[in-house]
């Protein structure tokens, strides 16, 4: 467990699903930036938001709220944060280090992209 977050992890076939739990008054910059070094987180999320809610901005300034429940896309190059005082369930499913490209997601946000 690293800054509170709770983490479980299935493999399944070529990929994994994952749930992580953010606490509330988590937010990527403040706990996870130090860790890893990067400005921005630069991995992408893709899932459902079974609890909670998140805000977050990416690099070009686009701001976005998800509020459970929702499915999320959220592209690499992104700071985020847990609002309100429950936590956030993500549900979510990747594949590693080819997450970008079996999603189709770019490498980094850009202005304008779904």
């Amino acid at each position: 467990m690293i800054a509170g977050v709770k983490l479980d992890i299935v493999r399944a076939a070529n990929g994994r699903v994952k749930r992580v739990v953010y606490p509330p008054g988590f937010r990527w910059s403040t706990h996870i930036r130090p860790i890893v070094g990067t400005e921005y987180c630069m991995h992408a999320h893709v899932g459902f938001l079974a609890r909670g809610r998140v805000q977050g901005r990416y690099r070009d300034g686009c701001a976005f709220e998800i509020v459970a429940p929702q499915v999320v896309a959220i592209e690499p190059g992104h700071d985020a944060w847990v609002t309100g005082t429950e936590a956030a369930v993500l549900i979510e499913f990747d594949a590693e280090s080819d997450t970008l490209h079996r999603f189709g997601l770019p490498p980094e946000h850009r202005h304008g992209s779904p």
